[in-house]
């Protein structure tokens, strides 16, 4: 039986239980690209060290869960730079443009059925799936 499903079971559990940890420590939403872009554009210089802790577990939990389970799960991530380079760029005028991202408008918008984070995460959605379809149709990208 395929077992690949059970990472994405304790992701998602883990992304959920520190949004809720986020919103009842402090008050706010744990949106991760509000978190960076008030590291980034300063407007978080209050909340440095929370935000900094915040992105550190970010990129430090999934190598210290690799290391704890002898492996890291498989990805299916392009080799083509170029194209990661531009999906990441895309994704950040993304967030901008909708004023958050995937943690802060599906995990905790919708949790809170929030209107906004439900809408938001619907268009995104569709956004991604009819990309998926369409870069499928050209050979070598996907």
């Amino acid at each position: 039986m395929e077992t690949d499903w059970i990472w994405g079971l304790g992701g998602g559990l883990l992304i959920g239980l520190g949004g809720a940890v986020y919103l009842l420590g402090n008050g706010r939403i744990m949106g991760a690209s509000g978190i960076l872009g008030g590291l980034l554009d300063g407007s978080g210089r209050n909340t440095a060290v929370e935000r900094t802790a915040f992105i550190a577990g970010v990129i430090a939990m999934p190598l210290l869960i690799g290391l704890l389970a002898g492996a890291a799960p498989e990805t299916h991530v392009t080799s083509n730079a170029a194209l990661l380079i531009l999906a990441g760029l895309l994704v950040g005028l993304g967030t901008r443009v909708a004023n958050g991202c995937t943690s802060g408008h599906g995990v905790c918008g919708i949790s809170r059925l929030s209107l906004r984070g439900i809408t938001a995460t619907g268009i995104y959605m569709l956004a991604g799936i009819l990309t998926l379809a369409i870069l499928r149709q050209i050979p070598g990208m996907i």
